[in-house]
C-alpha cells in the first residue's frame, strides 16, 4: 500500500510517501504565499524520489497550520490530522518505545504524552508566542548578529548561569541587547537564550508527565545548543530524535493514512 503524509507548516511543506510502511521518498519546499502551489510542489518531488506514480497513490493524508490547503489541492484526500496526532504517530513509528514527544517547529512547540500505539493521552502547545518557537532563536540570532546555524554549538561551550525573560521575545530581545553592552561573552548569551526557551518547553512537558523515551522532533532538533539545554534541564541523559526531524509530523500523517 502506497500512502502519502503531508505536513504544510507555517514556514515549510513536508511530505513523505511510504510503500508497506516504509518511507520510499520525502521532499520539502518552502510554503510560500501560494501553499496550495508549494504543497502541489513538495508533493511531485517526493513522487519522483520515491519513483511512484500519481496514480498509484492510494491514500493521501494532511496535517499541518495548511493542512485545509492540502484538501484543496488534492480532493482525493482521505483525512486530515491534528498536530498532537500526526506527530504522537510520527514519534511511534521512529522509537516505538516513545511516551513522550516535544515538536518544536518555527512558529509553535507542542508537546505529547502518548500511548502504546503512539495515541496522545494528553497534551499542551505553546501558540501565539515565539519565545517557544525556532522564531525565537532566529529572533535572537539577528539581536547577537551571528549566523543562526554557529548559536547552537556557541551555547555548548558556555557553564555560566544566566537568567532570562522566556515569556515573551521582546522582553528576551532586549536583555540580549542589554547584556551586549554589559559585555557578555557570546557563548554565554547563547546558552542563556536557548536555556530560556527550552524552559518554555520542559515546563509543557512537566505539565502533561515526562515518561522514558522522549522523543523530539521539528526542524529545532538540530540545534545542539537547544537539545543540550532539552536534555539538561529534563534532568534526562538522552533525547531521541530521527535522522531527519523535520520530517516527523508528515510520516505521521502517512501513518495515519495507512490506518
Amino acid at each position: 500500500m502506497i500512502t502519502v503524509g503531508i505536513d504544510c507548516g507555517a514556514k515549510t511543506t513536508k511530505t513523505v510517501i511510504m510503500k508497506d510502511g516504509k518511507i520510499v521518498g520525502k521532499a520539502l519546499v518552502l510554503s510560500g504565499f501560494d501553499q496550495v502551489k508549494g504543497i502541489k510542489e513538495c508533493y511531485q518531488a517526493a513522487l519522483k524520489e520515491a519513483g511512484v506514480k500519481d496514480a498509484q497513490v492510494e491514500a493521501i493524508c494532511g496535517t499541518g497550520s495548511g493542512k485545509n490547503a492540502i484538501k484543496t489541492a488534492f480532493a482525493e484526500t482521505k483525512d486530515l490530522v491534528n498536530d498532537i496526532k500526526a506527530m504522537g504517530k510520527g514519534a511511534h513509528f521512529f522509537f516505538p518505545k516513545a511516551r513522550t514527544v516535544a515538536d518544536v517547529g518555527a512558529e509553535e512547540g507542542r508537546a505529547a504524552k502518548l500511548d502504546e500505539q503512539g495515541n496522545p493521552l494528553d497534551f499542551a502547545i505553546n501558540e501565539k508566542c515565539a519565545a517557544g518557537a525556532g522564531a525565537f532563536i532566529e529572533a535572537m540570532a539577528r539581536a547577537l548578529e551571528t549566523p543562526l546555524e554557529q548559536l547552537g554549538p556557541l551555547a555548548i561551550k558556555s557553564i555560566k548561569e544566566i537568567p532570562m525573560n522566556a515569556q515573551c521575545a521582546i522582553f528576551a530581545e532586549s536583555e540580549v541587547v542589554g547584556l551586549i553592552h554589559a559585555k557578555t561573552e557570546k557563548q554565554d548569551i547563547s546558552k542563556a537564550i536557548h536555556d530560556a526557551m527550552a524552559s518554555r518547553i520542559v515546563s509543557m512537558i512537566r505539565r502533561i508527565g515526562v515518561n522514558e523515551d522522549v522523543v523530539m522532533l521539528g526542524g529545532v532538533a538540530y540545534n545542539p545548543g537547544f537539545v543540550q539545554a532539552m536534555k539538561r534541564q529534563l534532568g534526562i541523559g538522552q533525547l531521541y530524535i530521527p535522522e531527519r526531524p523535520e520530517f516527523g509530523m508528515a510520516v505521521g500523517a502517512a501513518v495515519a493514512a495507512r490506518e
